[in-house]
This record gives structure tokens, sequence and C-alpha cells, in this order.
């Protein structure tokens, strides 16, 4: 991956991060009660309105869509998050927000890890796509990983639903990169 993009999506995780903690601050772990399918439906709403805000002429409610861009990396992560805790089963709703921020750390170093290595192995061909064909293929990812999770999490030759989320993290930062360019 180029040095630029490199730094561009550390750009964007580092603001994604920023408002995670402060809704951290203002909410507390209150997303912890929330099961997996209900975390895969919230990224569901926002991928869902981004495209039907790039598909309509008239936008009623102003919130740009970089924050459901943002809301798709935080929800991606915060999934992540749970899938790692209750394998460790821990149950507490409350965790400490410096746990919860080193492990939002560990999530997004892994997944920048991997949007690296399949950059690279792409040659940024994300660049010359339509913001509007990432979101779909975001779109496309919630839709895989809600099937995965009607199966029980079981496959037959996909990844599991942690590539999805990571995958989603990653189609979103490109593009609020791209929107950033415009």
């Amino acid at each position: 991956m180029n040095k630029d993009t490199s730094l561009s999506c550390k750009k964007q995780l580092d603001r994604c991060r920023e408002i995670f903690v402060k809704k951290t601050k203002d909410y507390g772990t209150s997303w912890r009660i929330l099961r997996l399918t209900s975390i895969t439906d919230q990224i569901f709403i926002k991928a869902k309105r981004i495209r039907s805000i790039q598909e309509n002429t008239v936008q009623k409610v102003a919130d740009n869509i970089q924050d459901d861009f943002i809301g798709i990396v935080n929800y991606s992560v915060m999934a992540i998050i749970q899938i790692e805790l209750q394998a460790e089963e821990v149950k507490d709703l409350n965790l400490a927000a410096d746990f919860i921020n080193e492990r939002y750390a560990k999530v997004v170093s892994e997944t920048l890890a991997l949007l690296e290595a399949k950059n690279h192995d792409y040659g940024e061909a994300w660049r010359d796509m339509r913001i509007s064909s990432i979101t779909d293929i975001i779109l496309m990812k919630i839709l895989r990983t809600k099937q995965i999770e009607e199966n029980e999490g079981r496959t037959l030759i996909s990844e599991g639903v942690q590539a999805n989320y990571q995958d989603m993290i990653n189609y979103a930062v490109f593009c609020l990169i791209k929107l950033d360019e415009i």
C-alpha cells in the first residue's frame, strides 16, 4: 500500500475512534447488551440509509453520510469486540472505558493490517470504484453476515462473520477517504 493510503486510512480510523471514545464517555458500554444480530442490523440501517440517499434526489434529514460510514466502522468494531468477549465468557455490561478502548485499538490494528495486505494485492482498485458500488459491497457483506448468523455461524467454505465485519470496516474507511477527496 502506498504511504499516502496508509496515512489516510489511519487518519480515518483515528477519526472513528475519537467518536467511539466520546460516545463511550456519554453512554458507557450500553451497546454490550446488543446481540451480534442486533449489531449487524444497526450496520444494515446505516448502509441502507447511505444507499437511499445515493439513490434519492431529496434528503430530508441533514445528517451527512460520512457519519453513517463512521457508524459502520464503529458498529463493526463493536461486533468484533462482542465476538471476542463472548469467546472469553465476559458478561460484564459495564466494562471500563479503558478496557474497551484497548480492545478497540486491537481490533483496528488487526483490521488495518488486513486492509494493507488486501490493498497491496488488489493494487488499490477501490480508488477507481464509485462510492455507490462500495456501498453495495458493504450491503452484500451485511447480507452475507446475516445469512451466516441464520446458519448459527456455520459455513461450508466461506469466511465467518468476523472477516465480514473487518471487510465492512475497510470498505467504509475507503468511502471516508474518497469523500474527503471530493
